[in-house]
């Protein structure tokens, strides 16, 4: 299998088709009940018959089945961190699975780096942060919805969190070159990287509130074009402290 989820839970990837399901018929009556859900009498009969064969027999996993992981985000992570070693960079995943709203990532994963490049805590730079996992893009009631996906978004919560400060460079994409519905796997930003919106009459904040990333990086030239990469083991995000 390749994983493109957080926790590589084999029932979850791809949901599970080669993997017997762990819920049962009466799994699903006590949702029914708890619900006070109005389902057809046949559906009942179903579930209920369900229930029955499973008190019969309990189906037993073929022990020559096995579950094999040629592909997932920690490896990913992994490969990433030894190209850093390779550069005489000190490499920290700090997780494959983190989750979360993706400006809100972007505010913490930037203080972590702030605190790197300051007081040498989580890591001594020359060093990378890397992290994976999927975090979210939340459109409330009310707002406008522009163009960018989560790894766009983060890392515009990013670089506006750090103000341009020196040393520091972001970059994060997905792994399957789309990033959101876009044509973009994602962006990177540099020092310079509000400087030069600012000159071409871009400021982060709107873009930020609007959830435009996409735009925001495409008209400083930051996107990460790559094209369907045919894999997915999820997001990739890096930040580079000099």
């Amino acid at each position: 299998m390749v994983s493109d989820v957080p926790g590589d839970d084999p029932s979850v990837i791809a949901s599970g088709p080669t993997v017997l399901p762990a819920s049962t018929g009466a799994d699903a009556l006590q949702i029914v009940a708890r619900y006070r859900l109005d389902l057809p009498p046949a559906v009942h009969q179903v579930l209920e018959r369900h229930v029955a064969a499973q008190r019969a027999h309990t189906p037993v996993v073929d022990p020559r089945n096995r579950v094999v992981l040629i592909a997932t985000p920690l490896m990913a992570l992994q490969a990433a961190a030894e190209v850093a070693r390779q550069q005489g960079l000190t490499p920290l995943i700090l997780g494959d699975a983190l989750e979360g709203e993706s400006q809100v990532a972007g505010i913490l994963l930037g203080g972590m780096a702030r605190s790197a490049r300051l007081h040498g805590l989580p890591v001594r730079p020359p060093a990378v942060l890397l992290s994976g996992g999927e975090t979210t893009v939340s459109i409330r009631a009310g707002e406008t919805a522009g163009k960018g996906g989560r790894n766009t978004e983060f890392l515009l919560s990013c670089a506006q969190f750090l103000g341009g400060e020196s040393g520091i460079w972001g970059l994060a994409g997905d792994s399957d070159g789309i990033d959101g519905t876009e044509d973009a796997a994602g962006a990177i930003f540099a020092p310079d990287t509000l400087a030069r919106a600012a000159q071409a009459g871009c400021l982060a904040e709107p873009f930020l509130r609007n959830h435009d990333s996409y735009s925001f990086f495409k008209a400083v030239g930051d996107l990460v074009v790559t094209g369907p990469t045919l894999t997915n083991v999820n997001d990739i995000r890096l930040l580079l402290i000099a």
